[in-house]
């Protein structure tokens, strides 16, 4: 009895070791490749929609976040014709894209009709749609935040068609500018002209952001210089953040005897759509004044639409509000 029980046993399991042998195991090693340069290479265990988890030989499971990862053949192609397709490229040559989309499949795209191409990190795609890059995401209404231009970025920014200004990077990590209101349109008056330079260096990617740097200006046909030298802290990513800052100002060789705090905040509400509050708070020997703002940001394909309203609050004075209006328009290398 006890024979025919273990001979039972043995037949049992030769049975499932060769049904085992039978289902395909996945046995692929992938290598993922990160933002920050770093490689991880084993076996797909589960994937979810924010993470995928794989087996690392001597490590076991590791659990790698969707949005780190590095993509590179995620696009977004614009056509002649004004179609824009969004998906990932899984064949190329010399006349042809063949592109996976979520809507249409994989579809082919003749290379002579592509006006843009550009690519597209994982993060920046929500529910399928393309969310736009922020033209303007290295300041608020008008105050800088600690981001920075990449080499070769650059913008232009209006503000009320009087104030006009033009800032480019030199590295990542530094850029200049320059700008100009031009009153000499009305009956000559005199014309306020400036330079700034900025300092951006990035403590934790995406995260923490400490920033530097100094507005100079002066009017033309006068000797004597003014501005402020700043420094702030950036908190959150570029599409959401908030950022404490200070700044000394400066007329000729004098300086103020208190920093101005500044507090600025940006959310990203839409596909389009910003949220923006830009506050300053100053004493000027013992005269106290704050202007606080609420406004937002709209995305016009490349170019960003600024708007709101500032509320100046003055020891002794009435409530009152000044609307606030500015465009932005990116050139240079913008991918």
């Amino acid at each position: 009895m006890i024979y025919k029980s273990f001979s039972l046993l043995f037949v049992a399991l030769i049975l499932f070791g060769f049904v085992q042998a039978q289902i395909p195991q996945d046995t692929t090693v992938v290598s993922i490749n990160l933002k920050d340069g770093s490689v991880y290479k084993g076996q797909v265990i589960s994937e979810s929609s924010d993470s995928i988890v794989i087996k690392m030989k001597g490590l076991g499971p590791v659990s790698i976040a969707k949005n780190e990862i590095l993509n590179e053949n995620l696009v977004s192609i614009e056509t002649d014709d004004g179609n824009e397709f969004l998906g990932e490229i899984v064949k190329e040559d010399e006349k042809v894209i063949v592109l996976k989309t979520k809507n249409f499949g994989e579809i082919t795209i003749y290379k002579n009709i592509i006006k843009t191409r550009k690519k597209v990190e994982s993060h920046q795609v929500k529910q399928g749609k393309l969310w736009f890059d922020n033209p303007q995401s290295t300041r608020y209404l008008w105050a800088p935040n600690g981001y920075g231009l990449k080499k070769g970025e650059g913008y232009y920014q209006n503000i009320w068609v009087l104030w006009n200004q033009v800032t480019y990077g030199i590295t990542n990590n530094f850029s200049v500018g320059g700008g100009v209101i031009p009153l000499f349109l009305f009956g000559g008056a005199p014309t306020p002209v400036f330079i700034t330079a900025k300092v951006s260096v990035p403590i934790v990617k995406n995260k923490i952001n400490v920033g530097g740097g100094v507005i100079a200006g002066t009017i033309l046909g006068e000797s004597e210089g003014f501005g402020i030298l700043y420094g702030l802290t950036t908190f959150g990513t570029p599409d959401n953040n908030v950022s404490v800052g200070l700044g000394y100002g400066f007329s000729g060789e004098e300086w103020a005897s208190s920093p101005l705090i500044n507090i600025n905040g940006m959310f990203r509400i839409t596909r389009r759509g910003y949220i923006i509050t830009e506050n300053y708070y100053i004493d000027m020997e013992g005269e106290r004044a704050a202007f606080l703002s609420l406004g937002g940001r709209w995305i016009i394909k490349k170019a960003a639409l600024d708007y709101g309203l500032i509320f100046p609050i003055i020891e002794g004075s009435e409530f009152i509000a000044f609307p606030w209006l500015g465009f932005t328009i990116p050139f240079g290398k913008t991918d």
